[in-house]
């Protein structure tokens, strides 16, 4: 990956759906540039998906998610990415193994979320966190 890889991302990390045609004009190439470099980086897996955000009216939180020593973290994580709420599952360094970001339709689905993870035996314990508000990075 070199610079103008970099570039062509960064303009796609805010808006998925830039047309080839922009982002050239925006790095200093042609549309078939970005085009092969686009293909590229999906075939090598750099780009591993094309997404929407939404601003939908729901709640968003992150449920951070400690599992037992013995437990394959990422079947857990797997598991929990498969939850129709959740928007992200990461596996994570620190005090939590798992952090879920989900956007549920009020406060009560996002309890009925946290219970669902606490049912689950791998999980210890669960913390909670309302997203308050998003900005692209």
């Amino acid at each position: 990956m070199d610079d103008l890889d970099r570039r062509i991302l960064n303009i796609l990390r805010r808006d998925a759906r830039t047309p080839y045609t922009e982002i050239a004009g925006r790095v200093g190439t042609s549309e078939g540039t970005v085009r092969n470099r686009v293909e590229r980086m999906t075939t090598e897996g750099i780009i591993e998906r094309f997404t929407v955000a939404t601003r939908t009216g729901n709640v968003k939180a992150m449920i951070e998610v400690s599992v037992a020593v013995d437990v394959n973290t990422a079947e857990v994580c797997d598991r929990m990415a498969e939850w129709e709420e959740a928007d992200f599952a990461w596996q994570v360094s620190g005090e939590e193994d798992i952090v879920l970001v989900v956007d549920a339709t009020d406060t009560r689905a996002v309890n009925e979320l946290i219970t669902q993870a606490r049912e689950l035996e791998e999980v210890k314990s669960t913390k909670t966190r309302l997203i308050l508000d998003e900005r692209l990075g």
